[in-house]
């Protein structure tokens, strides 16, 4: 068996059946074996798009997400997705060739320390040496990526390891999964204290809370303690439009308990403008490092630190019946999160259709297809996806704050859900990222629906210069009115459609899911902030 041939086939076994790639010299024998195999490869455009879509793979299926990048140049264009990936924390395996280690120091083609590179972006980076080393190392990445809290892992294949006969007729035994180390039981007799007691409770969760395998698990969690748990995924923090008013009764909370939730910018550090004066906090982390940093910037306020996967730990905590006040006040939490007042209503150029009204055509869609999934890339457009359009499974721009990856996400949530209507919101500045990927959807027959909110310009950027500035420093915010989106999707084999109105766009959504293509609808937008919900002062993360 070649080194190739047994990570392909290590990976078939542990249920891997897409990879996301682009081809190049040093991965050419992994190519080579997954056709034995029965590995489907995806073969992208861009190697970012691959790792994104590796990405949206995990966050829609709750499984390990793979993406296959060549040496050097193409191991470094996948470098943004993957810090994205690790700030969604998603499981992902980043497989990569690398020049021969039989050339190390010797200037090999492409040779580059992808390791030291990936390394601060992973949970692990490895780079086996000797045919021996392959197998234990992909186990180790694997296992890594998939443990709480779950992120990517890369691994640098040499060439030389994988054209290399290692030795072996079959593949090595399967390791036994880890069991997962009880919470402590004096930590877990506080948590119950604290949580039982609470009046005024919030549970804050992070990214992985969000995702649609993990609804089960919040449900159960939602009944036993009879609080909502609100996972945070954006970069806006509390600000997050799709949080309606939650910063506003954030400091009425007596306890806060952080699932698995980062305390970082999103939630000010810890400070009182956002936590509150007077909230007992509770950290549930299987990172000693974030635990570590809730001591540090929470002082006494920290009632409990508490090491462990979260849902593991809240689920089997002894629940008794909750106080009179919290039926009420998980009452005022839903309304919180349901609020779409809006305290920043700007007027619409007349003419122009206004992002509300966009969003709000888009959810009527969306409300009567099958089985709709959801993405809404960055931007200010993408905060009033965010805000006004729903589904059961979605997926944002995320934590990192990148832009662009929608097209990449929608294509990898329709390879994963086929029979889904998978619908992607985007500015006219976040779809020039990707918008060749069209050309994969097409091939891969991924009947994507794009809706392209057209201002033409980079709004977000425009609007912090107007405020900062002022309107006689306007630089680089202006795009052009002749780019016609819709036509490239078309001259690409997909469908185009452009619209002015709220009519015309339900018309075009309707010719959309009607023609089996890949589909991008051009929609004449009204450049407006970012809806907020709070009386907090807006955020300045532009994306």
């Amino acid at each position: 068996m070649l080194g190739s041939q047994l990570i392909i086939r290590t990976l078939h076994r542990l249920g891997v059946k897409t990879i996301f790639s682009l081809s190049g010299n040093q991965i050419m024998p992994l190519y080579d074996a997954c056709i034995d195999a029965g590995i489907r490869i995806i073969h992208v455009r861009h190697e970012a798009a691959a790792v994104f879509m590796a990405d949206a793979w995990s966050q829609i299926t709750g499984e390990l997400g793979v993406a296959m990048l060549t040496a050097a140049p193409g191991i470094t264009n996948g470098l943004a997705p993957l810090y994205s990936a690790s700030q969604a924390e998603s499981p992902i395996l980043l497989i990569s060739g690398d020049s021969s280690v039989a050339e190390d120091g010797m200037g090999a083609f492409q040779e580059l320390d992808q390791v030291g590179i990936t390394r601060p972006l992973t949970k692990l980076s490895l780079r086996p040496r000797t045919a021996q080393e392959l197998y234990p190392a992909l186990e180790s990445a694997v296992a890594q990526a998939l443990a709480p809290r779950r992120g990517p892992v890369h691994l640098a294949l040499p060439f030389d390891l994988m054209t290399a006969e290692t030795g072996l007729a079959e593949l090595p035994a399967a390791a036994q999964s880890r069991e997962a180390v009880p919470a402590d039981a004096a930590g877990m007799e506080k948590l119950a204290a604290l949580v039982n007691t609470a009046q005024h409770p919030m549970m804050l969760a992070g990214p992985t809370g969000a995702r649609a395998h993990m609804r089960a698990v919040r449900e159960m969690l939602e009944e036993a303690l009879a609080m909502r748990v609100i996972p945070m995924e954006s970069p806006r923090g509390l600000k997050d439009p799709s949080l309606g008013s939650l910063a506003a009764l954030m400091p009425q909370a007596d306890l806060i308990v952080l699932a698995g939730k980062s305390l970082d910018f999103t939630l000010g550090f810890g400070g009182t403008g956002a936590l509150g004066k007077t909230a007992q906090v509770v950290a549930i982390d299987p990172d000693p490092a974030m635990l570590e940093r809730a001591s540090r910037l929470l002082g006494e306020r920290l009632a409990l630190a508490l090491q462990g996967d979260p849902y593991a730990a809240l689920s089997a905590m002894r629940a008794t019946p909750a106080p009179a006040e919290r039926p009420p006040w998980r009452a005022r939490v839903d309304e919180a999160l349901r609020n779409r007042t809006t305290l920043n209503a700007a007027a619409s150029a007349a003419g122009a259709l206004g992002p509300r009204a966009l969003c709000e055509t888009v959810q009527a869609f969306l409300a009567s297809a099958p089985n709709p999934i959801l993405v809404c890339d960055g931007g200010e457009f993408g905060q009033w996806a965010q805000a006004y359009c729903q589904a059961p499974v979605r997926i944002i721009n995320g934590m990192s704050g990148a832009i662009g990856a929608g097209i990449c996400y929608a294509i990898a949530a329709k390879i994963a859900q086929p029979d889904a209507t998978v619908v992607v919101l985007m500015g006219d500045g976040t779809a020039g990222f990707h918008l060749m990927e069209l050309d994969t959807a097409v091939r891969e027959q991924a009947a994507i629906i794009a809706v392209i909110g057209n201002d033409l310009r980079w709004n977000a950027e425009h609007l912090i210069q107007m405020r900062t500035y002022g309107p006689n420093r306007l630089i680089g915010c202006e795009l052009a009115p002749t780019a016609r989106y819709h036509d490239v999707a078309a001259a690409l084999g997909g469908a185009g459609f452009a619209a002015q109105d709220s009519d015309g766009l339900a018309t075009a959504l309707g010719m959309a899911a009607n023609s089996g293509l890949p589909a991008c609808i051009n929609v004449s937008l009204a450049g407006e902030p970012a809806p907020v919900f709070s009386a907090s002062t807006q955020s300045a993360t532009g994306h």
